[in-house]
């Protein structure tokens, strides 16, 4: 269905943008149509955004030795920039890719951890349904622990054998201060005008001893601004 509605569009661009048969008949003035990202990939062959983020992703992932770190972090640079774009945020979830982000928050590689905070940070801002799906996997309690320097376990994937497991890579190390301002700028931008990411963020935190007032409203500005700011200043002073 996709792939019809492009080709109608690309048919009716191109009826628009045709030279007209009788160069003295009057340039019409109705509307054009504005060909969409996924019928200009048509034009190009070029791969589509979604196509992007999945390539992307699976780069992130991989373990194939000869794809080096550098090609990692350049992969979840184009992935960060890719979720920019509201729609493409809400790719994630259709695409499957939040569960393997989330994972990625307990990666053993501190640029990696450094860049799925980043990478959540902005694909739910100012964006309920991603906020949503954050809240849903259980991303929030993720984020808190972090900005608080906890690190967290690295998550066995499916498939992935016996090489690691939640508890096997348990320890109580600290995280770093460069991950836990991307995990504080995470939650900031999960929290803003979504209540239930906030109210899930404020009990996280009290559980860990933080002392978090009941009932802030996650559309009022300076009441969040005050719980982030309290989290950005924790981690300066660790």
């Amino acid at each position: 269905m996709a792939t019809d509605k492009n080709l109608n569009e690309l048919l009716k661009w191109s009826i628009e943008n045709s030279t007209p048969a009788d160069p003295s008949a009057p340039e019409s003035t109705a509307p054009r149509t504005s060909l969409n990202p996924e019928a200009l990939a048509a034009i190009m062959g070029a791969p589509s955004d979604a196509e992007l983020m999945q390539a992307s992703m699976e780069a992130i992932t991989s373990t194939d030795p000869e794809v080096s770190l550098e090609s990692k972090l350049t992969a979840f640079d184009n992935l960060e920039q890719l979720v920019e774009s509201l729609d493409n945020a809400n790719l994630l979830s259709k695409l499957g890719l939040w569960t393997p982000l989330l994972e990625l928050l307990g990666h053993e590689e501190d640029q990696l951890r450094l860049m799925a905070a980043w990478c959540v940070g902005t694909a739910v801002q100012n964006n309920a349904p991603s906020q949503e799906r954050l809240v849903a996997l259980g991303g929030v309690e993720k984020l808190v622990g972090m900005a608080l320097g906890e690190r967290l376990p690295m998550e066995k994937r499916a498939g992935a054998g016996d090489e690691t497991t939640e508890e096997s890579v348990a320890d109580n190390r600290e995280e770093s201060k460069d991950v836990r301002r991307k995990a504080v700028y995470a939650l900031s931008s999960a929290v803003r005008n979504y209540q239930p990411a906030l109210d899930v963020a404020a009990k996280e935190l009290r559980k860990r001893g933080e002392d978090v007032q009941e009932g802030i409203d996650a559309t009022d500005m300076d009441a969040v601004n005050e719980l982030i700011d309290g989290l950005k200043n924790k981690v300066v002073n660790a």
